[in-house]
């Protein structure tokens, strides 16, 4: 390990292919140890971009160096499919797994991977289209845990549950940013044993980072003079990377002020968390075989919007309204936080997803005509929230998959076409509401909470959900900011002790109860906006 350690002490200085030579001579023996150490499972989590494909290379070298009777323990690749990666990139990974796969039984290697999913319940298009999150932003990051972190975790616990406790193989290096860096550099000072250190996040685990001192060029070097063992071509990740340049270069060599191919990024093509994909533009600008990708960036661009709040309601996911303190052009305001994106704008953004995936399967190269962009599973999902907890019952998404596929809905949900509500039924429901969205809500609601409850032996439970149904739904938006404002000015005051200020508000608002429905005793409900709707209603009449 010794002159592992004293290269890894030059830091980020530049290394010559001999001295990369000797390098990786010395970190094949750490390998080596460090796997024969002991009988903890080695969990190796791949994205099978450059970096983790070299540290996965690196792994299965060194390890097949070793005699087959101290191949003994089973070293697990993991890859996470986010379901919505870049489209080229995700079928290289599937044929890599595959050919990994297919290898590793041949030589009799203890690698076994496994291609992970994030649950239904935290796909990217459920949370998006299903229960209307906003597109992600560093603010309201909602996609990283549940589609990449959760999985890979919960495959981790399993392993320590099973184990005791496991290593966690990983390609991160300090060269990617400096916040990685810095971060890296924090675990070293912690580390328990040599070149390990401890994982924050999960007890009894433990993370191996072979090559964290490696540079861009160290990793390309590497992967284009090192044969791949599992039958792969690093070649084809080179053109891949070097297709995804905005100049469609990528020149390797040891002079560092000439740039390296691998600042290129790969990830999900919804994405908006970055400005924008750079990568899918550049792959669309240098190969006309990769067009077909276009109707993808147009949706991931349309998502990017800086300001969005005409798309989205008035209160947050729950029905209540939260207020913010926001200062913009020096103006200082306190305005609700927008909330899930609104009904026309789901159905808006299935039927796009569903009118690109149409057109790339009949654009796309043959290899890529059965490409995915949204499963069904998905859309059963989405499908059950609109329904049952949106109280959406005219059932619009198997009307859009079948307006825009030409093929009906198939939904593999037993009992999910079994309704007594429908399109219909919404529709005189409109005509009845004149164009009125909360009466039409509240409406919707309470007659699909009546139905839900119908069939139960025991109703228990349905006077808190009308309740829920009257407190998110029964004032207009303009009364229900009001009130939210009153809440804010009220509660500040009591933090405050203003007790003239709290005995004003609170007066006031009998006032304007006692004033707006003369009559009323004292133990009626609350004045809302549905109760003067329909006391409208029958004084027109």
């Amino acid at each position: 390990m010794t002159t592992a350690q004293q290269a890894e002490n030059k830091g980020q200085q530049t290394r010559t292919v001999a001295e990369l030579v000797d390098y990786i001579q010395a970190l094949n023996i750490e390998i080596q140890e460090l796997y024969c150490l002991d009988e903890i499972p080695w969990v190796l989590g791949v994205s099978w971009g450059k970096d983790s494909s070299t540290v996965l290379q690196l792994v299965w070298n060194a390890i097949a160096a070793l005699p087959p009777e101290k191949r003994t323990k089973t070293v697990y690749v993991i890859t996470t499919d986010t379901l919505v990666e870049n489209p080229v990139v995700s079928a290289w990974v599937r044929k890599s797994m595959q050919n990994l796969k297919v290898a590793a039984k041949k030589q009799g290697m203890p690698i076994d991977p496994h291609l992970l999913q994030p649950v239904i319940e935290d796909t990217f298009w459920v949370n998006l289209i299903g229960k209307g999150y906003p597109a992600p932003r560093n603010q309201f990051r909602w996609c990283t845990p549940r589609l990449k972190i959760n999985p890979a975790n919960q495959f981790i616990r399993e392993i320590v549950r099973a184990n005791g406790e496991t290593i966690l193989v990983l390609g991160t290096r300090k060269a990617e940013s400096v916040k990685r860096a810095a971060t890296m550099k924090k675990h070293q000072v912690d580390r328990v044993r040599d070149r390990l250190s401890p994982n924050a996040s999960l007890p009894n685990s433990l993370i191996y980072t072979p090559i964290e001192d490696w540079s861009n060029n160290d990793v390309w070097i590497y992967l284009n003079q090192w044969d791949n063992p599992w039958g792969q071509s690093n070649k084809e990740l080179f053109a891949m990377y070097r297709g995804a340049t905005a100049d469609n270069e990528c020149p390797l060599v040891v002079d560092t002020s000439t740039p390296s191919c691998g600042d290129s990024r790969f990830g999900c093509w919804v994405c908006t968390l970055v400005n924008k994909d750079k990568s899918m533009e550049a792959m669309i600008q240098n190969d006309e075989e990769k067009e077909w990708m276009q109707p993808l960036l147009d949706i991931r661009n349309e998502l990017d919007i800086q300001d969005d709040r005409d798309k989205r309601d008035f209160r947050r996911i729950w029905g209540d309204v939260q207020l913010f303190e926001r200062n913009k052009d020096g103006k200082h305001s306190v305005e609700p936080i927008p909330g899930p994106y609104i009904k026309y704008w789901r159905e808006y953004w299935l039927r796009q997803l569903l009118e690109a995936q149409t057109k790339t399967r009949l654009t796309a190269p043959e290899s890529m005509r059965d490409i995915t962009l949204i499963t069904l599973e998905e859309m059963s999902e989405i499908r059950r929230i609109w329904l049952e907890d949106k109280h959406e019952f005219d059932d619009s998404l198997p009307r859009i998959y079948q307006e825009v596929t030409g093929e009906e809905f198939q939904d593999p949900r037993p009992g999910a076409d079994y309704s007594l509500l429908g399109r219909d039924e919404w529709i005189v429901l409109e005509e009845i509401c004149e164009g009125d969205a909360m009466h039409l809500e509240l409406m919707a609601k309470l007659l699909d909470t009546e139905r839900q409850y119908r069939k139960k032996t025991r109703r228990v439970g349905i006077y808190e959900t009308l309740e829920k149904c009257f407190n998110t739904s029964s004032r207009s938006p303009e009364d229900a900011i009001k009130n939210a404002r009153l809440k804010r000015e009220l509660s500040e005051a009591v933090s405050q002790g203003d007790v003239a200020k709290v005995k004003q508000m609170t007066l006031g608002d009998v006032a304007a109860i006692n004033e707006v429905d003369e009559g009323k005793s004292e133990s009626d409900e609350e004045v809302t906006w549905a109760s003067m709707k329909f006391k409208n209603k029958d004084s027109e009449e």
